[in-house]
């Protein structure tokens, strides 16, 4: 009988060790994320990148690989797990996505301010609040040093930066050294969910305008009294009719 505490902590470690082999093994894809969904019947893992169509490959050989390591590495019986292939919905948004594309920008032998200025610029274009870029190692000097790049609106603390800002840290391996990258994107908020958290950030305020439908429009300037009238009693309200004839001496 496996404990809750335990069941926990091995679950963290699958899902540890499978994002590790994604990242390996599906670099070249654009892997950016894996997401597991346990049900009775079997586990369903679906692999989010750029390039799904080189994931499935030749009527589906690579996917078929792919399940086969993936069962015989976590002991899984046969057609109890399931892979499938997702494309990310805007790879502009994802900090994975382009923390490979910078990646494979040094590799190829961009020079780094301008290969993470491309990163910077693409991911704002792409609807972003704020992005920040750190690119830390053996830049072109003997001594290490960080470069920083950033554009926009971006949280640090509390729990908004929990919920908006999406990173990813990789490492390169240049022939003077490894190079760090950490990529941070600040989302915006969406109400679908889709491109960013459906709550909006807490300090901020909306005003509504209620186009002039509560409003009454006066063209003739008027007074109101606020003052009470005094009641009148009932007998001085009716006067007499008629004087009384004056009598004759």
């Amino acid at each position: 009988m496996v404990s809750k505490k335990q069941k926990f902590v091995a679950d963290g470690v699958f899902y540890a060790e499978l994002n590790e082999f994604f990242q390996r093994e599906l670099a070249a894809e654009g892997y950016s994320g894996c997401e597991v969904r346990v049900t009775p019947a079997r586990t369903e893992i679906i692999i989010r990148a750029n390039h799904t169509q080189d994931i499935l490959g030749v009527k589906g050989r690579r996917i078929r690989e792919l399940t086969s390591l993936v069962q015989k590495r976590f002991n899984f019986p046969d057609g109890t797990v399931e892979l499938y292939a997702e494309k990310v919905a805007a790879r502009g948004l994802s900090a994975v996505s382009q923390c490979e594309s910078l990646k494979f920008k040094l590799l190829q032998g961009l020079a780094v301010r301008r290969a993470a200025y491309s990163v910077v610029r693409y991911v704002m274009e792409s609807g972003a609040k704020g992005c920040e870029v750190v690119v830390s190692g053996k830049l072109r000097a003997a001594r290490a040093k960080a470069m920083k790049f950033s554009e926009g609106f971006m949280l640090h603390s509390g729990y908004p930066a929990q919920q908006f800002i999406d990173s990813a840290v990789r490492h390169v391996e240049m022939k003077q050294g490894v190079l760090g990258i950490k990529v941070k994107i600040m989302l915006d908020h969406d109400p679908t969910g889709r491109l960013g958290p459906k709550n909006p950030l807490p300090d901020v305020i909306t005003i509504f305008d209620n186009d002039g439908k509560d409003e009454v429009s006066v063209d003739v300037p008027s007074s109101v009294s606020k003052v009470a009238a005094e009641p009148v009693a009932p007998d001085a309200a009716a006067a007499p009719t008629a004087a009384a004839p004056a009598e004759a001496f």
